[in-house]
């Protein structure tokens, strides 16, 4: 029987997520790049082999898009959206977690807390980066290999990262309005 806990992080919680990542931000901009995604695909190795709570391993699974977001040379991202990517993977880098991740059960709540905020924030990146990959699917299946195929593709990418950006300046647009706004970085 599944049993439902559900909780709210106040504004001092967001505050004190963002103190954090800022934290891990600034110790991951000495980093580079490579070291950053390194990172992110070892805790994604770490966390594999464990039996982790579904509230855990789901939220630590959406890791991944974010890695491919940023290793996937089709989608071609601009600097400022890949510093965006990789600015909420940095606290990923850090070894010294708010919760110990050697803690049996909750050692990865953090975390997974951690990305769930992330993976809001990134709501339309992702959205846009799984459209794109559809699309290469579909493309791929009825391709036949020719220089207009790669062209469509192309313009699929741009249409959908100006999409993106689109979204990204009418969501910053409501949650300033509103005075409220995540943002993490």
């Amino acid at each position: 029987m599944p049993l439902r806990v559900t909780f709210t992080l106040s504004d001092k919680d967001i505050r004190h997520f963002r103190r954090h990542m800022k934290q891990a931000h600034a110790t991951a901009s000495e980093m580079g790049e490579q070291s950053i995604i390194r990172a992110a695909e070892g805790l994604l190795e770490e966390v594999s082999g464990l039996d982790l709570p579904d509230f855990i391993a789901e939220r630590m699974s959406r890791l991944q898009v974010l890695i491919d977001i940023l290793r996937d040379e089709r989608w071609d991202l601009r600097d400022t959206d890949r510093g965006r990517v990789l600015s909420a993977l940095a606290y990923f880098t850090d070894p010294h977690d708010m919760i110990p991740d050697a803690i049996p059960g909750i050692g990865y709540l953090d975390d997974a807390i951690m990305v769930e905020l992330i993976v809001r924030e990134l709501r339309h990146d992702i959205d846009g980066y799984e459209d794109f990959c559809e699309a290469e699917g579909s493309l791929r299946k009825a391709s036949t290999g020719t220089h207009e195929d790669q062209e469509r593709l192309q313009e699929r990418r741009q249409r959908l990262q100006r999409r993106i950006r689109r979204r990204n300046r009418a969501s910053r647009s409501r949650t300033s309005a509103r005075g409220a706004r995540l943002s993490l970085w």
